[in-house]
């Protein structure tokens, strides 16, 4: 389904956020009988609705939403409905149309479009593609997910899109070039649980793309493509991390070395393997990655780390303070974790509870010496998770400014205290940044 085929219908947008407000403003140009907007969330977080938007699609909360959505011929939901919403079951059950306005875009663009999607890397291996391509004469447009809303994009002949598991759950159209950067249990609320989660996730893949690129490192992802084509980076027939002639880490391209490992600024083995699925694509989509390996190393040289991810905070006690907000499961945790090995380390870990296992970021601390301070809501849940690894100690802070206080206190000179979540931020924040900008004002607060 495209955007023109809504012209003459009657038509819902469920959700009033940054996809929500995208998607009234596209649909309105195309001429539909009737539009109306659906919010069953509205609460003090909220944006206004007014104005244009407003005029375009009156917007109906509450209960009353419901039966607006199940008049429509067609529903287009926002990527954080969640498939387990019983308005959403029953819409279904009814045979109600329902898409996203990812999916309107993709039908007409899927052609010129990388897509990028994952448990954890999709935002930094999606934004080193962008950047790459620029540096390489390819000019792109980045958006989805992190940043612009697809249907906000403008025309451009190359799209790098980083895609979220909901996103991918309508898709009907595969970009050009599919990419998963790794899977692992996430978001199992929202999907259904771990099955529909890698259903709707791999989605992606599901419809005809010219090029399927995946990290080949990652076991989970490894078992559900099976024996499906797909270039696997990391491994040495691809793109990889081996010793060069100096013994150093060097990246390379089947046997062809390309630049060292140094010249990435990132840390963490996670970002190695981030940058081996980006310079894959770049090879998928025809650039020269040996011939012009000099260039690409300079361009990697000068990439910077996004924010939210493994972001450090100067701080004048010497500790290093690193808002790492987007880790949102135990998994994404695990790899922040590593990244620091061999420092004193203080983790803060909390957020929305959304019932997840937290027995593998024990099984991964057991051998561990580290500080771990959960704040609500499932702080105390991993806290208890964690419970007689003997050279793990655990706090408990009511919040996350009280918790980096707590953390300047038990914190050795010259260590890190990494905000690295393991859940997501809703309820207690507007959104992700909300969550960091409350940490960037408490580190600077409490350095006072």
């Amino acid at each position: 389904m495209r955007l023109s085929d809504l012209r003459g219908r009657t038509v819902a947008v469920w959700g009033t956020g940054r996809e929500g407000r995208a998607a009234v403003t596209a649909i309105a140009a195309h001429g539909p009988a009737e539009l109306v907007a659906v919010d069953d969330s509205a609460n003090f977080l909220s944006l206004p609705w007014d104005g244009p938007l407003a005029e375009a699609a009156p917007l109906v909360t509450g209960e009353a939403g419901f039966e607006r959505l199940a008049a429509a011929d067609v529903v287009v939901r926002s990527p954080g409905v969640p498939q387990t919403h019983p308005w959403l079951v029953e819409l279904r059950g009814r045979g109600v149309t329902v898409t996203q306005g990812t999916a309107l875009w993709m039908a007409d663009h899927a052609a010129r479009t990388v897509g990028v999607t994952g448990s954890k890397g999709k935002s930094t291996t999606s934004s080193l593609i962008c950047h790459l391509l620029t540096a390489m004469g390819r000019p792109n447009v980045f958006g989805g997910n992190i940043g612009v809303p697809t249907l906000d994009l403008p025309e451009a002949e190359l799209y790098v899109l980083e895609l979220s598991s909901y996103q991918c759950s309508d898709l009907t159209d595969s970009p050009r070039v599919a990419v998963v950067t790794a899977l692992f249990p996430e978001h199992l609320d929202a999907h259904g649980g771990e099955r529909e989660y890698y259903r709707d996730k791999l989605n992606l893949l599901a419809h005809g793309p010219e090029t399927i690129v995946v990290n080949g490192a990652d076991p989970r992802l490894a078992a559900e493509l099976g024996d499906r084509p797909a270039v696997r980076a990391g491994r040495t027939d691809t793109t990889h991390v081996a010793t060069g002639a100096d013994g150093t880490p060097w990246f390379h391209l089947a046997d062809q070395p390309l630049f060292p490992r140094a010249v990435l600024p990132l840390v963490g083995r996670h970002n190695e393997g981030n940058l081996c699925v980006a310079l894959a694509v770049l090879d998928a989509l025809g650039v020269d990655v040996v011939a012009d390996r000099n260039s690409l190393a300079v361009a990697v040289a000068e990439f910077q780390g996004l924010a939210h991810r493994l972001t450090e905070i100067t701080d004048p006690s010497g500790l290093t303070f690193v808002d790492d907000t987007l880790a949102t499961s135990p998994y994404a945790a695990m790899h922040a974790i590593d990244a620091y090995d061999g420092r004193p380390l203080t983790v803060i870990v909390g957020g929305s509870d959304r019932g997840l296992d937290y027995t593998p970021l024990r099984e991964h601390l057991a051998e561990r010496e580290i500080t771990v301070i959960g704040i609500p809501d499932s702080g105390p849940r991993i806290v208890e998770a964690l419970a007689g690894l003997p050279a793990v100690r655990t706090e408990l802070a009511e919040d996350l400014v009280a918790a980096v206080g707590l953390a300047r206190k038990l914190t050795p000179a010259g260590g890190v205290v990494l905000l690295s979540p393991a859940a997501p931020s809703y309820g207690r924040f507007r959104n992700f940044e909300h969550r960091s900008e409350v940490f960037a004002q408490a580190v600077a607060d409490t350095a006072r």
